[in-house]
């Protein structure tokens, strides 16, 4: 069955809709981004956000609709992602969702956030189950594993800090701009591995992750040489921590791999973007032949609607409502394996 879906994406920073064919095409994709509306603040002002949303979305979602060259009587469903993320921010984009779908008496489809960056990988080719997926963001570090179409299972997380965050963070000591991963990203393929960070719990026998301790040595190591007048090499800095975030990210997801034979293995999330991060994991799939690596488009990377259209499809599919109650969820998660 063909379907056409109305897909909406606003759970931080990001105004976004777009309209999907199948689940698998990409009519059209809008995200208005309010990158510098939060550079100053180091992060993202949760009111400043919802404000954003408000001014945008409705402008956004004539221009998906006009660029995909459909209109309400086209669409089949109503995708909108409902957690997690800021709670101000998920009601404009389900306020929009809820009333389209109410005034067109389309189907409204509730979908996580974190399917959606997942199954983005649907935009690069079919996804066979089962699946392991590694989702890196600025909010979550998951590894999930993925049984069947539609079913999602946590096997292991970051305990503190996610990889993402930890990232702003480091950059923000640095006097990085926000959002720091893609200049961080930079600098580590310019430096060499020379202060050793740690790699929490690479040996712990779970599938957990933890980067606190990794920030706290990073911003020990800076304010300490500041405290001496000594300048480090903010390259060698940037080298030294992706290289400790990349290790336990691949030796994790290594492990997972061990233990869950799996067809394919996808990244998702902001950090799909990093290349040292691509790269490895790249290098570290030699020893798993039969697996096939499936890295997110990267300008699908960071939030926006498409996925959210990709993931909403398999939930329509599946018979997946939400009516007029349907609510913002801002701590919604997958279930545990």
């Amino acid at each position: 069955m063909v379907s056409i879906i109305l897909a909406f994406e606003s759970s931080a920073d990001e105004t976004s809709v777009a309209v999907v064919k199948d689940g698998t095409e990409i009519l059209s994709n809008e995200i208005a981004t309010q990158i510098k509306s939060h550079q100053r603040f180091g992060g993202i002002v949760p009111e400043v956000a919802s404000r954003h949303h408000i001014e945008q979305i409705t402008i956004l979602v004539e221009k998906a609709l006009a660029d995909a060259e459909v209109t309400y009587k086209d669409l089949d469903a109503v995708a909108v992602t409902y957690g997690p993320g800021l709670v101000g921010s998920l009601l404009i984009g389900l306020t929009a969702a809820k009333t389209i779908a109410w005034a067109h008496n389309l189907p409204l489809v509730p979908t996580s956030h974190l399917a959606g960056h997942i199954m983005a990988a649907r935009f690069v080719k079919p996804i066979v189950y089962p699946a392991l997926a590694l989702l890196v963001s600025g909010g979550h570090t998951e590894l999930v594993y993925l049984p069947e179409e539609g079913t999602f299972k946590i096997i292991g997380e970051t305990r503190d800090d996610a990889a993402g965050e930890s990232y702003d963070k480091v950059g923000r000591v640095m006097g990085i701009p926000y959002p720091a991963g893609k200049t961080i990203d930079e600098m580590a393929h310019r430096g060499k591995d020379t202060f050793k960070f740690p790699r929490a719990m690479e040996n712990d026998g779970t599938y957990d992750f933890s980067f606190s301790g990794l920030k706290s040595a990073f911003i020990n190591t800076y304010h300490n040489a500041e405290q001496r007048n000594e300048i480090l090499n903010k390259d060698d800095l940037a080298t030294s921590f992706q290289a400790a975030v990349v290790d336990v990210l691949v030796d994790k997801t290594k492990t997972a791999l061990k233990q869950y034979p799996v067809k394919q293995l996808l990244l998702g999330g902001g950090v799909a973007a990093n290349q040292g991060l691509r790269a490895a994991l790249n290098d570290m799939l030699i020893e798993f032949p039969n697996t096939d690596f499936i890295p997110v488009p990267l300008k699908l990377a960071g939030d926006n609607a498409a996925m959210i259209g990709a993931a909403g499809e398999i939930f329509f599919r599946q018979g997946r409502r939400g009516d007029w109650s349907l609510n913002a969820d801002p701590s919604l998660e997958f279930d545990y394996e």
